[in-house]
């Protein structure tokens, strides 16, 4: 999706199907105490979505959508604490599953 303000140049956001995939991923890393804020970020070429342990940190993992690499390496990616990538892909749910094998625990 891309939003258009009257004093400003285009940006790239996240539309509903895409947040929902990252908030109910989110959601559920919370209330396994893993994760405790996010912050969100429109920018003419991507929309950036970073989540924190904690507010004054650097971010854990930032998940991007750049719609110029749709045709190449696919258009989300997800970055590290270190700037390095995880994983990239043209479809969300597939990119995420790498921070959903973090929910499962062994049980003792």
């Amino acid at each position: 999706m891309t939003m258009q303000t009257p004093f400003s140049a285009p940006q790239v956001a996240f539309d509903r199907y895409e947040l929902g995939v990252i908030l109910s991923l989110y959601g559920r890393m919370v209330a396994a105490g893993e994760w405790r804020d996010y912050a969100m970020s429109f920018l003419r070429e991507r929309a950036v979505f970073s989540i924190f342990r904690r507010a004054a940190e650097n971010p854990l993992y930032r998940i991007e959508k750049h719609p110029a690499l749709r045709n190449r390496q696919g258009m989300y990616a997800l970055f590290g604490m270190d700037g390095q990538v995880l994983k990239r892909g043209h479809d969300l749910p597939t990119v995420l599953r790498v921070l959903e094998r973090k929910l499962i625990r062994p049980v003792d």
